[in-house]
């Protein structure tokens, strides 16, 4: 009963979790269809990996089947011939961020950490939407009872409060036990066994360091800031509960350049609240908003004529129908008495 509830539990978490679909807009690049693909890799296991993308598939179709998925956030990717840029989208009903993509480069090849740097002491609208919309789009963390083997990546965030631009950068982590001699080390945490076959006892293996290669910058070598006290076991070789190990971080991909270009109240559609390139007078926005109502209104008034229609034309044909039933019994009869 004890594992029953605690599977329910598990599944619980797991639906509650913010789920992405990561999809593009029209005509790509190569190097621009090999980025989204990466991306999708950083949002994983919490997105859908090996999503087709259909020429006819509008947004429409992706929110419709977002509710029935648990999906929460959508990442489109789309290509002019000046720039990259990725929409980031809360569904199912805004807002969105447009951000211009300055620099990428490409995945060399685990759900991540977050760290965002930056985005605090800035009360501007947009700064808090940036911050919202990036921190919910990952599962949250509580730090009392996650386990240390389960965070294997980590996202970093840095915003730039001059030039306004957000370095994006995936790190893998790398934790390696510290306070062991070096031969000790590579013994514990070496996936391959050293040749050895030249030698007569132990003695010999702790004598001889030269058996073997260490990385720069790893063991007891490493910076003390980088290094911590276990409260868990890891499974990692060599690194155990209330011992020291370093911690190292190691890019693996993909790394952006983001300028938040556009910000929309709604789901790729709404009123534009903030915009980098264009600024609007008062009267210009009061403008563009009684224009937005305006279309709105008239896209209900044809929806209603719509509906309007079918139903006299669904009542014209069930009377068309009831009209012809009554003249083949009409004939029928009048078979009958001949």
């Amino acid at each position: 009963k004890s594992k029953k509830n605690a599977n329910e539990t598990e599944a619980d978490e797991l639906v509650k979790a913010p789920h992405s679909f990561v999809i593009k807009r029209g005509r790509i690049g190569r190097k621009c269809a090999q980025l989204m693909m990466d991306v999708r890799k950083v949002m994983e296991p919490f997105t859908a990996s090996n999503l087709k993308i259909n020429k006819k598939n509008v947004i429409r179709d992706y929110v419709s089947v977002a509710g029935l998925l648990h999906v929460s956030h959508l990442l489109v990717f789309t290509q002019t011939t000046k720039a990259v840029y990725l929409r980031t989208c809360r569904l199912p009903q805004g807002p969105t961020l447009t951000f211009k993509i300055l620099e990428f480069s490409l995945s060399q090849d685990l759900s991540p950490l977050v760290i965002m740097n930056g985005f605090s002491g800035d009360e501007q609208m947009q700064l808090k939407l940036m911050t919202s919309m990036w921190r919910n789009m990952f599962p949250s963390i509580d730090v009392n009872k996650v386990n240390l083997n389960s965070i294997r990546r980590c996202i970093l965030l840095n915003y730039n409060q001059e030039n306004k631009l957000i370095d994006f950068r995936h790190y893998a982590i790398r934790v390696k036990p510290v306070g062991l001699s070096r031969t000790v080390r590579k013994l514990v945490t070496s996936k391959k066994i050293p040749d050895l076959g030249k030698l007569k006892s132990v003695d010999e293996v702790i004598d001889k360091e030269a058996c073997f290669t260490e990385s720069e910058g790893e063991g007891d070598e490493v910076d003390e800031s980088r290094q911590i006290t276990l409260p868990q076991n890891i499974s990692s070789r060599g690194n155990m509960v209330n011992e020291k190990s370093s911690i190292r971080l190691v890019e693996i991909g993909p790394r952006m350049k983001l300028e938040l270009v556009k910000v929309e109240e709604g789901l790729m559609g709404g009123e534009v609240i903030y915009h980098s390139l264009i600024k609007k007078t008062k009267a210009e926005v009061k403008a563009m908003k009684q224009k937005r109502q305006q279309k709105i209104r008239l896209k209900l008034s044809r929806k209603r004529q719509q509906e309007e229609n079918i139903r006299r034309k669904q009542a014209k044909s069930k009377k068309f129908k009831v009209k012809s039933i009554n003249k083949n019994n009409e004939d029928d009869g009048s078979k009958k008495a001949d």
